[in-house]
């Protein structure tokens, strides 16, 4: 029997720049021997010995690939829960399995849409390195597509939302609220005076302040909220379950968030004044509220022109004008 000593989950590994591997070992049949291997291919190897420990070990970090001899003749249960820890992590790691063929179906179940793969115990361990490197290779090529697609889909300047994207957003979450008769808030934003400090002072200071103004958008939001850049320096806000007193609560808050922008700036020789205003309007989700998704952003957009036709630095509710004003 080897006398390679095994890194227990917890301690600090060797080799920092090498792939992390956390190797598994529930059945506790031998694969542990793998580990030299293992780390002659490269990688550092962590070893966990029973499935609890090992989702404790994922809830902290994950590592850039996983091999796993499960106790559970089927290794379901066992592919199933550690997917699990990893969506909640929003993480996705790719996972060699130590099974048997017949194992294929129930994996199938378990780990839809999961990168794994799957050896037999008795491979060579030349296998197992490839199998994992090829493991490895797949899931960078995603990450890099993911990539491409988040890029596709948000703006260089700020990482919110391109416009066609927001639009597709807004149709998806106006349809489920229409469904399932649930409230939604639509928030249009427009810095005031931004045109004067593109002409005053160079361009990269427009542009810095449209980056701050993005991130402190993002700082005040949900999760399940959703943000566009519109072009230029206008922006919208979508707000999914949010109660039209709820909705003001958050418009003033960014009011105040991005009035707070002013001051010094870097590339201006001046203090620089930010303000926005704020048009929105909430849908109930009944059909007698709003007729479509079209009446919300106009409403939107109207309440926003009376906020800064009436002097800018506030949001307007659109149900609170008065007739001659919509």
């Amino acid at each position: 029997m080897s006398e390679h000593k095994t890194t227990a989950v917890g301690e600090a590994p060797d080799r920092p720049s090498a792939p992390l591997l956390l190797l598994c070992d529930h059945r506790g049949e031998g694969v542990a021997l793998l580990q030299p291997s293992l780390e002659s291919a490269g990688y550092r190897v962590e070893a966990s010995l029973v499935l609890r420990a090992t989702l404790e070990r994922l809830a902290r970090g994950a590592p850039d690939v996983i091999l796993l001899d499960p106790l559970t003749t089927h290794a379901a249960a066992e592919l199933k829960a550690i997917e699990g820890v990893l969506q909640r992590a929003q993480r996705s790691v790719p996972v060699l399995v130590v099974a048997e063929a017949a194992a294929v179906p129930a994996l199938l179940r378990a780990a839809e849409g999961g990168q794994w793969d799957l050896v037999h115990r008795d491979a060579p361990p030349e296998e197992y390195v490839m199998r994992l490197a090829r493991l490895q290779r797949q899931a960078e090529r995603s990450r890099e597509l993911e990539e491409v697609r988040y890029r596709a889909a948000h703006d260089d300047r700020t990482d919110l939302l391109r416009p066609h994207n927001f639009t597709v957003r807004l149709r998806e979450h106006f349809s489920a609220a229409q469904r399932h008769q649930l409230d939604l808030a639509l928030l249009i934003i427009d810095l005031d005076k931004f045109g004067q400090i593109n002409k005053r002072y160079d361009h990269t200071v427009g542009d810095a302040l449209i980056t701050r103004v993005g991130e402190e958008i993002r700082k005040q939001l949900r999760t399940e909220d959703v943000a566009g850049r519109l072009g230029g320096d206008e922006f919208a806000v979508l707000l999914p379950y949010t109660s039209p007193s709820d909705a003001a609560n958050v418009v003033q808050r960014l009011v105040d968030k991005i009035r707070e922008l002013s001051g010094p700036f870097p590339g201006a020789n001046e203090p620089i004044e930010t303000g926005a205003s704020i048009g929105f309007e909430t849908y109930a989700g009944q059909a007698r509220d709003l007729e479509d998704v079209d009446a919300l952003r106009r409403h939107a957009e109207r309440a926003l022109r009376v906020a800064k036709r009436t002097g800018g630095n506030r949001g307007v509710y659109f149900r609170s004008l008065g007739d001659a004003e919509r």
